[in-house]
């Protein structure tokens, strides 16, 4: 799991003797103060702790008394809490909602209400939206099995590369979820993934450093176009027009920049033969240059 920010982790402590019935309604939480002296971080640290857990509905500043646990987070012991509510149900509405909206706007109060249910409901299953994310990765990764290894190097790394990009495309979120190289995710379909590619690299004579530095090439440029087209997205919903659309809009601008002669070798983009560039165009060039790259290296290594 991805490591999450200090005042995350105190709320999720502070959520956590909430749910279990430590703190209950009405009962005072640790002040800021306080938070500082247990956890031993900044004033500020403290502060945004008690804020995400306002943001919750779980606590409430009184005046005089300080922040104490509000109604809404009430939960008699020995009464069963929302029949169906399971940590799979809840990983599979999150994977939808972020399929729809994108991770930003993954929350554990937007899944609650897609559930009908509470906020504190969901962390009963879940710990955090930190933990929600490795687990909604790891279900993505185990949605659709790779197959057996290739004999040939080159045919596993382009299999393997649009194996991944298939992935990006039906849940583009998991570009930004997966976009740490030195804090990766803990996933065990992820590390199959990854297994799978050292298979495909293990009869070329590269040593193991070699091989996962060549796998960790080919994961970062998948990984940089599916962000491009999450970018691509995003720009759409943003400006609500199609690419066509917003260049249309632009064109008496670059045509005005284009006119000084300043970019001669642009220019020849446009004045002899029409381009109109493509992704997954774009995506077979750089995959194939890059195997092309990896290649050379081999055929340097078995020499």
């Amino acid at each position: 799991m991805q490591t999450e920010p200090p005042y995350l982790r105190i709320a999720a402590e502070l959520r956590r003797r909430i749910a279990a019935g430590t703190l209950r309604p009405g009962d005072r939480v640790p002040s800021t103060r306080a938070i500082t002296k247990e956890w031993g971080v900044a004033m500020a640290t403290a502060t945004k702790a008690l804020a995400a857990l306002r943001q919750e509905g779980l606590v409430r500043a009184v005046p005089g008394v300080g922040t104490v646990v509000t109604q809404a987070a009430a939960h008699p012991p020995g009464v069963p809490v929302e029949p169906g509510l399971t940590r799979a149900r809840i990983v599979r509405t999150a994977i939808a909602l972020a399929d729809a909206e994108g991770l930003p706007a993954l929350s554990m109060r937007r899944i609650a209400t897609s559930l009908s249910t509470s906020t504190m409901a969901l962390y009963r299953h879940v710990p955090g939206k930190g933990e929600l994310v490795r687990l909604m990765t790891d279900a993505v990764c185990g949605e659709e099995v790779m197959g057996p290894v290739p004999a040939d190097w080159r045919e596993g790394l382009e299999h393997a590369a649009r194996w991944l990009r298939a992935v990006y495309s039906r849940h583009p979120w998991m570009a930004q979820a997966m976009a740490s190289f030195t804090r990766p995710v803990i996933s065990p379909n992820a590390m199959k993934y990854t297994e799978w590619m050292l298979g495909a690299l293990r009869n070329t004579g590269l040593t193991p450093h070699q091989m996962i530095h060549t796998h960790l090439v080919l994961f970062a440029y998948v990984q940089g176009m599916a962000m491009a087209v999450e970018l691509e997205m995003q720009a759409q919903q943003d400006t609500g027009m199609s690419d066509e659309q917003w260049m249309a809009r632009n064109e008496p601008q670059f045509d005005v920049i284009t006119a000084t002669g300043s970019y001669p070798l642009l220019n020849t983009l446009f004045t002899q033969d029409e381009f109109d560039l493509d992704l997954e165009t774009l995506f077979e060039f750089g995959l194939a240059r890059t195997l092309d790259g990896f290649a050379v290296m081999i055929g340097e290594t078995s020499a």
